[in-house]
């Protein structure tokens, strides 16, 4: 019997890593782009390169007071999922056909986006409150499912 990690779980523990390297001052996530068993890019939220951090300036939502799952215009950083697409772009790699393992379920935005670019799959440890999310991608066909990990 092999006692190695799985595939599904490495990858998550990989995304969770990846969130470490977040400046946001709310929610730490990371998200990894695999195809073939192979890492295609990584993301984690934090704000345009060469740009000021939460870390160092403070959140603008914490000081207009906008509820997590609303507004997300009003924010510095991108998050995770878009910094994949982003990575990938950059470097001329495509994420198309892709599975997506991420910290925290991806908001709407980042769904469409995610649809867009073809991704065949995406897993979550930790839900989000975004029921629009959760309806785009079931229309979509995309496997969408919470894979909880204990990490430690």
């Amino acid at each position: 019997m092999d006692s190695r990690l799985p595939w599904p779980q490495y990858f998550m523990k990989i995304a969770f890593l990846v969130a470490e390297r977040s400046t946001c001052l709310r929610r730490k996530v990371g998200a990894v782009a695999v195809k073939d068993r192979r890492i295609l890019a990584t993301g984690y939220n934090g704000a345009p390169s060469g740009l000021a951090h939460c870390l160092d300036i403070g959140c603008l939502r914490e000081k207009l007071k906008v509820p997590s799952g609303e507004r997300h215009e009003l924010c510095r950083a991108l998050h995770a999922e878009q910094n994949v697409i982003v990575q990938a772009a950059r470097h001329g790699g495509s994420i198309e056909g892709a599975t997506i393992y991420c910290t925290t379920q991806p908001c709407v935005i980042c769904t469409k986006m995610l649809i867009n670019v073809g991704v065949q799959a995406i897993y979550f440890a930790q839900s989000y409150p975004d029921d629009f999310s959760r309806e785009m991608i079931a229309e979509s066909g995309i496997v969408f499912e919470e894979l909880p990990l204990a990490c430690g």
